[in-house]
């Protein structure tokens, strides 16, 4: 049994933010394979399905931001699963925008999402850090990430949420390796090994010496 969490805010007002990638990329792994429509329980959202024979439950927290951590603890208890069991999708602003990485345990460093979750669960969980950014000043990034994402950055967001749903069975398994793979052949797919080098110019045809035997000596010593 595996929880995947993501992080955001509900509501309309808020589903494009920067800080709601953690519901995009639940969002899109329910769509993509075929989980139960999502219902309110746990003070979420929450959606059922399996990778193999590994049952799965996505949770998108409805407690706001700062009190996600009632929501994840409420699930956990229910569940019966310890913290190892748990995977946070969360924006980073650390990580520049289509970056993911991975950690497991460790500090919140000052995220409002993960914070409320150490204090109801411990830190000993897995995080999958989705970078958005920085907005350059620690006093703008309130209002960075409770913005949408622009239209500039649709296309990379697109291909990373769909990586996100490639490898994720990977994930569960707890092949981290192969699932970063899975998102970064979506961002920078590799180039056909079927396309046909262009042809080497060739080279130029030298002149033919139409010097004489005296002249050539001439020049040698010239």
């Amino acid at each position: 049994m595996k929880l995947i969490v993501g992080l955001g805010n509900p509501g309309a007002k808020y589903a494009h933010n920067r800080h709601n990638i953690g519901f995009m990329a639940l969002d899109r792994i329910a769509t993509d394979h075929g989980f139960s429509n999502w219902r309110s329980k746990f003070q979420g959202q929450l959606a059922e399905g399996r990778f193999g024979s590994t049952k799965v439950t996505l949770l998108k927290p409805e407690t706001f931001m700062n009190l996600s951590g009632q929501s994840v603890g409420e699930a956990m208890r229910y569940l019966k699963i310890a913290s190892g069991d748990v995977i946070v999708f969360h924006d980073e602003i650390d990580l520049a925008p289509g970056k993911v990485r991975l950690k497991t345990g460790g500090g919140h460093a000052g995220h409002n999402g993960l914070r409320s979750i150490h204090g109801h669960i411990g830190p000993d969980y897995d995080r999958v850090r989705l970078g958005v950014g920085h907005p350059g000043h620690k006093d703008a990034v309130p209002g960075y990430v409770l913005r949408d994402f622009p239209k500039a950055d649709q296309n990379w967001l697109d291909d990373e949420l769909r990586g996100i749903s490639d490898g994720i069975a990977h994930l569960v398994d707890g092949d981290g390796g192969r699932f970063l793979n899975a998102i970064a052949l979506r961002i920078a797919p590799p180039r056909s090994s079927n396309s046909t080098p262009k042809p080497k110019a060739a080279a130029p045809e030298p002149e033919p010496d139409t010097r004489s035997t005296m002249q050539k000596l001439v020049d040698r010593f010239r």
